[in-house]
């Protein structure tokens, strides 16, 4: 039979095309198993073929099941009407909703008009024994189950529909509704769900209460520190400037490069304040030879000293020895100022002289190692956020603020009635405001962006970094206890508590982490209660906590993103913490690394190991789990999914630190910050353009331009940039141009350039003030979803840096090309049949 061209004879060409990946004129080896596999799938083909050609195919009666017709339109038409019925439901609930938080938001206004009353003291304490024996019945009154159900679905209808109505007593509200539901779980959990009677249940029960106890009383605590942020307005200056005190700049260093340091300095020279009522001191605890050649080119003060005794508090006392200013302002060597700092921070010395400290934010213009490996920075609030954004204002309201090392004013006269900055921990900035304020000293936050620094570039640094915090925490927790002691009023001491406890939550975290492999793998019962009943307290008490703390720290955290900081922390920091309460003379100082370069992306294997243990923990567990949900008791069913969902959400935990252990490459030397600022480019042939910045960086700048600016790579040009109504010129060189944005770098004649250039940039009065306003408050369901992609990318992540593994996917790739080679292939005249 021939296949295609005249009758009885082959055409060669036909008979290739139905083999349209074998090479007939370079015949290979595999062929001999690709020739027959191809064969067959032809004759498949033509069957295939044949069937569909059929007439009765066509034009058999159609065989359809009685009625199915008339059951799938009905359906059809069903559930397009429930859709439609869903949408008007939708539009109504909307608009009742929008009806009923307007009402509410008149009466919170009306009402906060009342406050007034609230001034008489008689008056605070009949509302608030009022409010705590209500508070109190509905802890302490039993309800039956579906009791239970219903309080618990009224007060989340009521946490849900208040969420969004503005005014401040509705969020003091939301955190009552959080209290009660929360004080009546512990209750709950304290009172009848511990076995006495079985040892293992008892001790893994006692070790998640206590974690849970922990949490909660963390809880409350942060409520009260947080509810009632100050938002501080800024104390004017006089107009005499001859009123103004004497201001001494230190900024000390140890192993910094100079490159990291030279930035700080020439903003620090920036500052706006009179020349002779300010001194700049760089203070090296390095003792390098060009830190104190640069410092006398730009004519600052240089101090260094023959130990390191106490590190950076000593270097600091040290310095006070050697210097006369009234007040000290302390910025860390990458921390860069802006010009408007003093006179923003020195107006309320001068008014109240029991004033010891103001502290400003630190802000962060690079990526710390969780925004970098998560792709979070500037989308996301960071941690530090929470601290400065809410924290530390809620502190000002009750007269806690504390020292945090830089961006600050003290008072000299406070540090030498207690000999100087602390050095009995390793945290001396805290614990140095917490001696002061036993004195009756006075501190003052003002949530004004005046200073910018580096984030730490690997997780290891960021790691130490807070076990540096923890263990000097502890440290003051075990020396100087807040809650003991005089000198302290009752919020205070609950403001430096809930500082300290913070870094307590390492173990508290593990705890969380392995708690249903108790159940799973050892049977367990870590909570004596039917599993039906452990939900209908569990599951409000988790909801509640998360809904009220989003409407009150939204803005600066984001929910389920701060479990992956706190989860990366929390093996790291339990053992430090652990042993400077027993022991806390034990440890020592550690610099955290600024200014590095990461070359390459890669794993931390180090660091993940921990976590890595407690994923393979938990997969045992979990495949425990799926054993005895098939073949354990019926009656402990829904205990096991419980424990497997847990398991799970720690399994997905896990895998987001997994993700966060994989460091991204990072080899700029100096960071952009997306910040638009107006500027004006000049080319050779005279042609100029006012712009505006898309970025700039220590070494370079971004313009936005259109695409017929006439330059090429190489040409120079001059750029102007403005400090208030000064014009500063520069020259810079052509980098690229892509997108209508010219990348320039710079080329500075001299260090009067540069130091213009950062006072142009980095130290202008409102560098910084806009920094944080794009971030989206957080979204507790968006931030899950967020949290379970990670979670599950972070596992592929450690999966493809395991050593050894390139060379494994190498061969699985080039065995499943062979593979796809070897199959046979459809030839173009029969492709007809898959249309």
């Amino acid at each position: 039979m021939a296949i295609g061209g005249a009758p009885g004879v082959v055409d060669q060409a036909g008979f290739a095309g139905y083999f349209p990946h074998i090479n007939f004129e370079s015949f290979h080896v595999a062929d001999i198993v690709r020739l027959p596999l191809q064969l067959l799938w032809l004759l498949l083909l033509a069957v295939i073929s044949t069937l569909k050609k059929r007439s009765w195919r066509s034009s058999a009666p159609k065989m359809t099941v009685p009625g199915s017709d008339t059951l799938l339109g009905f359906l059809r038409r069903g559930w397009s009407a429930v859709l439609q019925q869903g949408l008007d439901l939708r539009g109504i609930l909307s608009k009742s909703t929008d009806f009923i938080v307007k009402r509410v938001s008149l009466t919170v206004v009306r009402q906060e008009k009342f406050m007034g009353l609230m001034e008489h003291r008689p008056t605070q304490f009949l509302i608030y024994a009022f409010l705590v024996l209500v508070l109190m019945s509905f802890i302490l009154t039993p309800f039956s189950t579906f009791g239970q159900v219903v309080f618990s679905i009224v007060i989340l209808s009521l946490t849900i529909l208040f969420r969004n109505v503005p005014g401040h007593l509705v969020s003091l509200a939301m955190i009552v509704m959080s209290l009660a539901i929360s004080t009546r779980y512990i209750w709950w959990r304290l009172s009848s769900t511990l076995n006495w009677d079985h040892p293992l249940d008892l001790i893994w029960g006692v070790l998640l209460l206590i974690a849970e106890v922990y949490a909660y009383v963390f809880l409350v605590l942060g409520y009260f520190q947080t509810a009632w942020p100050l938002h501080r307005k800024m104390v004017p200056l006089p107009e005499d400037e001859q009123l103004w005190p004497a201001v001494d700049v230190y900024i000390p260093t140890y192993n910094e490069p100079l490159e990291v340091v030279r930035s700080t300095i020439y903003a620090a020279q920036g500052i706006d304040w009179p020349a002779d009522k300010i001194n700049i001191y760089l203070l090296d605890d390095g003792r390098r030879p060009e830190f104190e050649e640069f410092s006398a080119v730009v004519n600052i003060h240089y101090i260094t000293r023959p130990d390191n005794r106490h590190a950076k508090a000593g270097n600091l006392n040290h310095a006070m020895t050697k210097t006369q200013g009234e007040f000290i302002a302390v910025f860390d060597c990458d921390h860069i100022p802006t010009r408007s700092f003093l006179q923003t921070t020195m107006g309320g010395f001068l008014k109240d002289p029991k004033l010891f400290l103001v502290q400003t934010p630190h802000q962060f213009y690079s990526a710390d190692p969780y925004e970098k490996n998560l792709f979070t920075f500037r989308a996301a609030p960071n941690e530090s956020e929470l601290f400065y954004g809410l924290v530390q204002d809620g502190n000002d309201f009750w007269d806690s603020t504390f020292f945090c090392g830089s961006c600050a004013v003290l008072r000299r006269s406070a540090l030498d009635e207690i000999g100087g900055v602390a050095v009995e921990t390793v945290t001396e900035d805290a614990h140095t405001s917490l001696k002061l304020h036993r004195l009756g000293y006075r501190s003052a936050y003002l949530k004004i962006p005046q200073a910018a620094g580096l984030s730490t570039e690997s997780l290891s640094s960021y790691i130490g970094q807070r076990i540096r915090w923890a263990r000097g925490m502890a440290q003051i927790f075990r020396m100087d206890n807040p809650f003991l002691g005089r000198g302290l009023s009752l919020m205070q001491r609950i403001s430096y508590g809930t500082a300290m406890l913070n870094f307590f939550s390492g173990i508290p975290r593990i705890l969380f982490l392995t708690a249903p492999l108790a159940f799973l793998l050892f049977h367990a019962y870590v909570i004596w209660a039917p599993a039906l009943t452990v939900l209908i307290y569990v599951l409000p008490h988790i909801f509640h906590a998360i809904l009220a703390k989003s409407r009150l720290q939204g803005k600066y955290r984001s929910t389920f993103f701060s479990e992956v900081y706190e989860t990366v922390l929390s093996w790291y920091i339990a053992w430090p913490t652990t042993v400077a309460m027993f022991n806390p003379k034990k440890g020592k100082f550690n610099v955290t690394a600024k200014g590095g370069l990461i070359l390459d992306d890669y794993f931390d294997f180090n660091i993940a190991m921990p976590f890595i243990a407690l994923i393979v923990l938990n997969i045992a567990g979990f495949a425990a789990g799926i054993y005895r949900m098939m073949y354990g008791p019926e009656n402990e069913v829904l205990s096991v999914v419980f424990n497997l969902i847990w398991t799970f959400y720690n399994c997905l935990m896990l895998g987001c630190t997994l993700f966060v252990a994989s460091e991204v490459r990072q080899v700029r030397v100096s960071h952009r910050v997306q910040i638009n600022l107006p500027a004006m480019l000049k080319t050779a042939n005279g042609f100029c353009l006012q712009t505006h910045t898309e970025d700039y960086s220590q070494g370079g700048i971004s313009l936005a331009v259109s695409d017929d600016v006439a330059v090429t790579i190489g040409d120079k040009v001059h750029v102007s940039l403005w400090r208030g109504d000064e014009e500063h010129t520069f020259v810079a060189q052509v980098v690229s141009q892509v997108g209508g944005a010219l990348r320039l770098q710079w080329i500075f004649d001299s260090i009067h350039d540069q130091r213009a250039y950062i006072q142009c940039t980095f130290g202008r009065a409102d560098a910084w003030i806009h920094w944080s306003d794009h971030i989206l408050t957080d979204k507790p369901l968006i931030g899950m979803a967020q949290v379970f992609k990670v979670g599950a990318v972070g596992y592929w992540r450690m999966f493809i840096k395991i050593p050894g593994i390139d060379l494994i996917q190498a061969m699985v790739t080039r065995m499943g090309a062979t593979l796809v080679w070897m199959l046979p292939k459809t030839p173009k005249t029969m492709e007809y049949i898959w249309k």
